[in-house]
């Protein structure tokens, strides 16, 4: 049986870090890290948004990813 987690193994290592990103910001226990993934996704998904709120959306996403990297060791 395919997890969740192991499909994002599978698409970091393929490379699909945006692909990883939307399965993990939709995991419903994140702790301490949710608000870094899920700001994460957001800025990918809404550029325009937060750069109008001064913030650099792929430093967003950089800061997400490697959340998801220390969160699940991966």
């Amino acid at each position: 049986m395919e997890t969740k987690l192991s499909k994002v193994r599978a698409l970091l290592a393929a490379g699909d870090e945006t692909g990883a990103l939307r399965i993990v910001a939709r995991f419903p226990r994140l702790g301490a890290e949710k608000a870094v993934i899920t700001r994460g996704w957001d800025a990918h998904q809404n550029p325009d948004f937060y750069r109008a709120l001064g913030f650099d959306p792929d430093e967003l996403v950089r800061n997400a990813l490697a959340a998801i990297r220390a969160k699940y060791k991966l």
